[in-house]
């Protein structure tokens, strides 16, 4: 005869494996979702460079920018958030940097899922520890992360012929 323990056991082990079962058919019911259904990327370009210095040994440029993007087509019922970031894009010694300039936290419970500001005040400077960002062309480009509730995360980002570019100054100014 079982104890109440051996099937106390089997009743909790049974009711996680009919969870892990369920949780991995909802992660597959939206697989293809994120590869068709992407944000609207109607504006995102430089507004003021507002300065690009010399500064403790690395070039450092502050500038702002104006984003006008519609995340609403990015959701769907398994996402929980999406991690949006705007990243700069330039190349120095045959390599392509990337460095992040500003990020936010969308949420699915969040009304508004449209992002629309203008002259946006990078949070994390454009720093180049080469001294190499005088005269380069920086490419401005949308990146996002799919946080799903369950499954696998996803990242995806604009196509590079959709990007913005300005040229920096080839003196410190």
């Amino acid at each position: 005869m079982h104890t109440v323990w051996v099937r106390l056991n089997a009743v909790v082990f049974f009711g996680l494996t009919v969870l892990l079962f369920l949780s991995g058919l909802a992660a597959l019911s939206k697989v293809g979702h994120t590869y068709y259904h992407k944000p609207v990327i109607r504006t995102l370009k430089l507004n003021t460079l507002r300065s690009l210095k010399s500064h403790g040994g690395v070039d450092r440029a502050l500038l702002s920018f104006d984003i006008d993007v519609d995340l609403a087509p990015a959701f769907h019922w398994n996402i929980k958030q999406l991690f949006v970031f705007v990243v700069a894009l330039y190349d120095a010694e045959g390599r392509t940097n990337q460095i992040v300039l500003w990020d936010k936290i969308v949420e699915a419970t969040d009304a508004n899922k449209v992002i629309k500001e203008d002259s946006v005040f990078i949070k994390y400077a454009l720093v180049d520890q080469g001294k190499e960002l005088r005269g380069k062309q920086v490419r401005l480009q949308l990146q996002w992360d799919h946080m799903p509730i369950t499954g696998l995360l996803y990242m995806d980002k604009q196509p590079l012929e959709e990007t913005s570019s300005f040229w920096l100054p080839t003196e410190y100014q």
